[in-house]
């Protein structure tokens, strides 16, 4: 028996280290029923609408039988992220540049938070630690193993990355949000926005947004993906210069 005094009970079950019967009839309630069930009721209703309550109601029982397979809401909210967070891309391949297969993985993340919005309303559990997301780092870091960057460095420009991309998500998830619950297109948000910042930003006293309002820029909402690859260029553009740096250095 593996000891698993070291792992917090809250990420045993993602780890298999708990034990589970193995003698006597199969259960007809698993955790991975209720964690599907969870899942489901966030990809209809937001994160928001889970609890162990509403859960047993959705699998037709009642909420200490799920404590029997999941130890509480925190654990529930741990296994719900595990299950959705998917496989990271490839990692990098021959004669792939650093740059483009760090590109490939933030589309990668990019696009599983835009598959399940919920996931960025449920609060944070902490540093990455359960197999799906230390696996997303791992393919993170193989991307700089070429580079001179330190350890450290490496896992700083990982860190750094994949909050921005969970920042960018997380804005366009708002704004679809507002213009679906309004039953309105994102041009028709912004717009509005729009609008709203003419009555109340003044040149004297911001005359800089000001020039951007005058000029039409919150008026229509651009490409959903032209503020992410405009911020992503950005990032990278700063990565690689610390990468040039730190090959020069030899």
């Amino acid at each position: 028996m593996r000891d698993t005094t070291a792992v917090p009970s809250v990420l045993q079950t993602a780890w298999g280290l708990r034990e589970r019967p193995s003698k006597g009839p199969r259960p007809t309630l698993t955790t991975e029923r209720i964690v599907e069930a969870a899942v489901r009721i966030a990809a209809a209703e937001g994160f928001g609408a889970v609890s162990m309550n509403r859960v047993a109601g959705e699998l037709s029982t009642s909420a200490m039988a799920l404590y029997r397979h999941v130890a509480n809401k925190e654990e529930l909210t741990v296994l719900m992220l595990e299950s959705v967070a998917g496989h990271p891309p490839e990692p990098i391949a021959d004669g792939e540049t650093w740059r483009a297969a760090l590109e490939r993985w933030a589309f990668a993340l990019f696009a599983m938070y835009r598959e399940h919005r919920w996931f960025l309303q449920a609060p944070i559990p902490g540093p990455p630690a359960t197999p799906r997301q230390l696996a997303w780092v791992e393919v993170g870091l193989t991307a700089l193993t070429g580079t001179r960057l330190g350890e450290g460095e490496k896992l700083s420009v990982i860190l750094l990355l994949s909050g921005f991309v969970r920042n960018e998500a997380s804005i366009e998830g708002q704004m679809v949000e507002a213009a679906r619950a309004g039953e309105r297109t994102l041009d028709a948000v912004m717009a509005e926005y729009g609008t709203l910042l003419r009555h109340l930003v003044q040149p004297d006293r911001f005359p800089a947004l000001r020039r951007v309002i005058d000029a039409g820029v919150m008026d229509v909402a651009d490409h959903p993906d032209t503020e992410f690859v405009f911020g992503l260029t950005r990032v990278l553009d700063g990565i690689d210069l610390m990468v040039r740096y730190r090959a020069d250095q030899g």
